[in-house]
């Protein structure tokens, strides 16, 4: 889809995403399991692709509701499979519906996806330069899906794991200097932690 999307276009998506959504602190049960699809969804792919396709993928899913999820059937599996926009990957729509399932597990034993990913937070953010400079991942994303690999969730490595606490605000993953670094508030600037982890309700909160 982001072929279709002239270059400035394209350009101007991925800057406005970096520099007022990726990092903010998502606490919700509900934001970190769209974080964690959409995340699962990017790998391979660039993220102006996902981008692009997040409201049709939200269409497709439900808008992320772990609940109607964990619920889908073999009838779903093929209404998603032919949806517009869709990225048609068996394998990552399979991980979707499995880790909603687990999600709402999570909630059964008294805890949420979301404390499970803040669980993780480093007591320093890394410091990068450039993105370049960016790690694939860090031993918090690593002990991170290995809990949750554990828990039942699929499509979870370290990499994507990184990704997903990257975007959620559990790290600040801007370079020094760009514009987003510091959006969060919870970061000192030499990377040292300012405030304690955002308050993320309690997992009957979080369930809907």
């Amino acid at each position: 889809m982001t072929h279709l999307l002239p270059p400035a276009e394209r350009e101007r998506l991925l800057s406005d995403y970096f520099a007022t959504e990726w990092g903010l602190p998502r606490t919700s049960e509900h934001e970190v399991f769209e974080t964690l699809s959409l995340c699962g969804f990017q790998a391979g792919l660039s993220w102006a692709t996902i981008l692009a396709r997040r409201p049709l993928l939200r269409d497709a899913f439900s808008a992320f509701d772990p609940d109607r999820i964990a619920h889908y059937g073999a009838d779903d599996a093929a209404r998603l499979l032919a949806h517009p926009g869709m990225i048609r990957n068996r394998r990552k729509i399979s991980a979707v519906v499995s880790n909603a399932r687990a999600t709402v597990r999570l909630r059964a034993e008294g805890t949420t996806l979301a404390d499970r990913v803040w669980a993780y937070s480093p007591e320093r953010t890394p410091m990068p330069r450039t993105w370049a400079d960016l790690p694939r991942s860090t031993p918090e994303s690593a002990a991170l899906a290995a809990e949750l690999k554990r828990r039942g969730f699929a499509f979870v490595g370290p990499t994507i794991l990184f990704a997903v606490m990257a975007t959620c605000g559990v790290i600040d993953a801007h370079p020094i200097g760009s514009p987003g670094r510091g959006l969060s508030g919870l970061w000192n600037p030499d990377g040292s932690r300012r405030r304690e982890v955002p308050s993320l309700g309690t997992a009957q909160e979080s369930g809907r």
